[in-house]
């Protein structure tokens, strides 16, 4: 009796609060603490009994003390009958959960300043006063909620008033309008229509959008059932027609790019388009009370996924990554050799690799001697190294710590179709991605060895040479010194290497970024069709200008953003107190021969040359590592790919490695 009574006392200072003459705001409140005491989060008192601090239990006591007080029960219903009659209700179905403009970073903006500003209970938009009155927990009770209890709510919530019982209805017709209405101004949007398939288009199906919902709103208001289904049903045929053509845009993005905003616009049309086939339901079904409540929960968990950032920017940039690895993936394929020509190829393409960053390493060395300020000294350094990268790329040459960055979303899209084999060849596509992970690992060695076994005797051909002509070698005793510090595993060399790793990996997605840039604005054909440029040289030459900026912009972005990252980075961290430098495996490598030249050959003898060597053989392991787990990462999120059989693939790994480990090595026989 006692726990009854400490619930009936708060239970009835809410009930003598209702007040249907009160300010719209005060009535706003009300409803929002008589929410807070169905849940037990208000300020008053909480039953001790554990039952009663259920939601259910609560609103069946309220519901039971309504019945048994006349006045308390016409208080109650006057003030929802105020609240329906000056609420907007329509903003609540057509506006909730969506962006008030198609792009991404206002919704960002509005998601922010919602989690940190307080609501006010003073307005007429419910789509504003929802996250006020209800929590996304409350599913959980919503949705146990039985018949004679939603009868029960449905004749409180809707009193006995001519015009009263329509006005749900009238608000979530005018909520279809509202939506139908956004819905046909994204598919009449450029961004959308030039991308979207003509054949889907044929049909006009946006342009019969707001036609179809004005008959539909016509029928259901005039009590025809029968023209309600059939009106219904050409307005769903019409949706399911625009969401078919928003999905063609991805298949459009190879020949146009994309945005994260075209991919954000992408995603409300169809949000929209669902929550209009919801609010359909509704209104036709024979249990009203049953289908709002469907609306509702449906409204709680749109409120549940509106509160997080993260997800926002992870789900709307999926698409974007995808693209970039995509692209990436394409390049990729060209650094995984397969036979023993390829893995030649590839072992002199990285020769060819290691002599120009044999002089680059020099060059580094020259930057640094002029004595320029920091920022200078990183600049030219970066300078330096984005042209070696463009040099050894126009070459078609190759820097081995490049490869896992771009070889790392092929091997995400050769795991995609294994996992899509069928179950009977599931074991040979489970074999054949360990021979790609053979051929990948192969294929980075012959890389790594083609670099490293051309830049360090280059290096020190050159320092012996310039010993015996000149009687000095362009890189002294006290570089030496420096270096042999520096490249020791003993100190911060494997945070440096790893985070060279790093920005191997941004190079990736800087190139990736690039091109889509490039596609997106149609940069080639400007090139190929500029009247200057066409008068001047020829259709022909623009033409072939245009296509070979195409094909390279991803190479060239790569190398220059990876080069400029390289020097000026560390002195942007310098300048904030952050000592952060990098260790890239061919370059330090070519120090350590710069060394060796510069101090001797008895240099061989001491412990420390060999602990620079150790020092080099980490950095390769964590550039290629690094570079290789972000790159992998980002290309499995951006395809939906779950490892749900990481352990067969492991175990098939483990097997090649004990029965056939030279194959991670050696070229194949053919």
């Amino acid at each position: 009796m006692g726990t009854t009574r400490t619930a009936d006392w708060d239970l009835g200072m809410l009930l003598e609060a209702a007040n249907p003459a009160a300010i719209l705001a005060e009535r706003h409140v009300w409803l929002a603490l008589l929410l807070q005491w169905l849940r037990n989060d208000a300020g008053t008192t909480a039953p001790t009994d554990a039952e009663a601090s259920l939601p259910l239990p609560r609103l069946r006591y309220l519901l039971q003390r309504l019945s048994q007080d006349d006045a308390a029960r016409e208080r109650v219903r006057g003030l929802l009958l105020a609240f329906w009659r000056e609420i907007d209700m329509a903003a609540l179905f057509a506006d909730f959960g969506f962006a008030p403009r198609m792009a991404l970073a206002s919704e960002l903006r509005h998601r922010i300043a919602q989690r940190w500003l307080p609501g006010t209970p003073d307005t007429r938009d419910l789509a504003t006063l929802f996250p006020l009155l209800f929590s996304p927990a409350d599913v959980q009770w919503l949705q146990e909620l039985d018949e004679d209890m939603l009868a029960s709510l449905a004749a409180l919530m809707s009193p006995d008033d001519a015009g009263t019982p329509a006005l749900w209805r009238c608000a979530m017709l005018d909520g279809i309008t509202f939506l139908v209405s956004a819905v046909r101004a994204a598919g009449f949007s450029p961004a959308l229509r030039q991308r979207m398939s003509t054949t889907l288009l044929a049909d006009e199906p946006f342009r019969q959008l707001a036609h179809a919902a004005e008959r539909l709103s016509t029928s259901v208001l005039a009590s025809d059932a029968e023209g309600s289904l059939r009106e219904a049903s050409y307005l769903r045929a019409l949706l399911d027609q625009c969401v078919h053509a928003a999905d063609s845009i991805a298949e459009h993005l190879e020949d146009y790019g994309v945005s994260v905003d075209i991919v954000f616009q992408m995603d409300q049309l169809r949000e929209r388009c669902a929550r209009v086939e919801r609010l359909l339901d509704c209104v036709l079904s024979r249990q009203p009370a049953h289908g709002l409540m469907l609306v509702l929960l449906e409204l709680l968990r749109v409120q549940a996924d509106r509160r997080g950032v993260r997800s926002l920017l992870a789900r709307h940039h999926s698409l974007l990554a995808r693209k970039v690895a995509e692209r990436s993936a394409e390049a990729g394929e060209t650094y995984i050799t397969r036979t023993r020509d390829a893995w030649r190829l590839m072992l002199r393409r990285a020769a060819g690799g290691g002599a120009v960053l044999a002089g680059t390493t020099l060059a580094k060395f020259g930057v640094m001697a002029l004595g320029l300020s920091a920022f200078w000294s990183g600049w030219w350094a970066g300078i330096n190294y984005a042209a070696s990268f463009v040099l050894i790329y126009l070459l078609h040459w190759t820097v081995a710590t490049k490869q896992p960055a771009m070889t790392a979303p092929a091997m995400a899209a050769k795991l995609r179709a294994m996992q899509r084999a069928p179950a009977e060849r599931h074991d040979d596509a489970v074999e054949e991605f360990v021979d790609e992970v053979a051929n990948l690992i192969r294929t980075q060695m012959a890389g790594i060895i083609g670099n490293l076994a051309v830049a360090f005797p280059l290096v020190l051909a050159i320092q012996l040479a310039s010993k015996a002509v000149f009687g000095a070698p362009p890189i002294g005793h006290h570089d030496a010194e420096h270096i042999l510090h520096s490249l020791s595993p003993l100190g911060p060399t494997p945070l440096y290497a790893a985070f060279t790793g790093v920005l191997l990996f941004a190079s990736s997605l800087i190139a990736g970024w690039t091109e889509n840039w490039f596609v997106f604005h149609r940069i080639d054909s400007a090139i190929a069709w500029h009247p200057r440029s066409v008068a001047r040289f020829g259709r022909g030459r623009t033409h072939a200008w245009a296509a070979w900026w195409r094909a390279h912009v991803s190479g060239l972005a790569a190398n220059v953003s990876l080069g400029l990252m390289l020097g000026v980075l560390p002195v942007v961290f310098a300048f904030f107190g952050l000592p952060i430098e990098v260790r890239h495996v061919t370059l330090s490598t070519g120090q350590l021969a710069a060394a060796l030249g510069a101090e001797g050959w008895g240099l061989l003898k001491q412990g420390a040359f060999w602990w620079c060597a150790g020092g080099i053989v980490l950095t390769g392991a964590l550039n290629l590592a690094v570079s290789f787990t972000l790159a992998f990462r980002v290309a499995l999120r951006s395809r939906a790919i779950r490892l749900k059989e990481r352990g067969r693939i492991y175990a098939s790994l483990r097997r090649r490695l004990i029965a056939q480990p030279g194959s991670f090595v050696r070229p194949p026989a053919v």
